[in-house]
């Protein structure tokens, strides 16, 4: 894993075990990828998650949520990238599949969904999408 994208990595981790079928998966630990983990919880699409001290660090305990046998969301995506960011005015927000999906922002008055940024009038970096 690499020690820059934080995020990165913990979208692919969920990712992944979103797939192989697991109840709960570790990632790596940062304020952001904290924000984030509140926002999916929020919005459903996972069951929970918990921080956990293993000494010298720390990790999220994220727990997964099925329906049906199927995982909540079917593509946790990375837009921004520490070698492309991703910014849009308030105008621009993006609407992830006319509204059943979530596009995670990084604003002024913090981590917010898509709706939460357009109700505030306000823009800033496209973390991630999630449907």
């Amino acid at each position: 894993m690499s020690k820059t994208d934080f995020l990165g990595d913990a979208f692919t981790v969920i990712r992944n075990a979103g797939r192989a079928k697991k109840e709960e998966v570790l990632v790596p630990w940062s304020n952001l990828v904290l924000s984030v983990c509140k926002i999916l919880a929020k919005e459903g699409y996972i069951e929970n998650f918990k921080e956990i001290d293993l000494g010298r660090f720390k990790k999220i305990k994220v727990y997964l949520k099925y329906d049906r046998k199927k995982s909540a969301f079917a593509t946790l995506k990375r837009v921004s990238k520490p070698g492309r960011r991703i910014y849009v005015q308030s105008r621009g927000v993006p609407l992830v599949l006319k509204g059943y999906g979530i596009a995670i922002i990084s604003t002024s008055s913090g981590i917010l969904t898509d709706k939460e940024a357009r109700q505030k009038g306000v823009g800033g970096e496209v973390l991630g999408m999630v449907w």
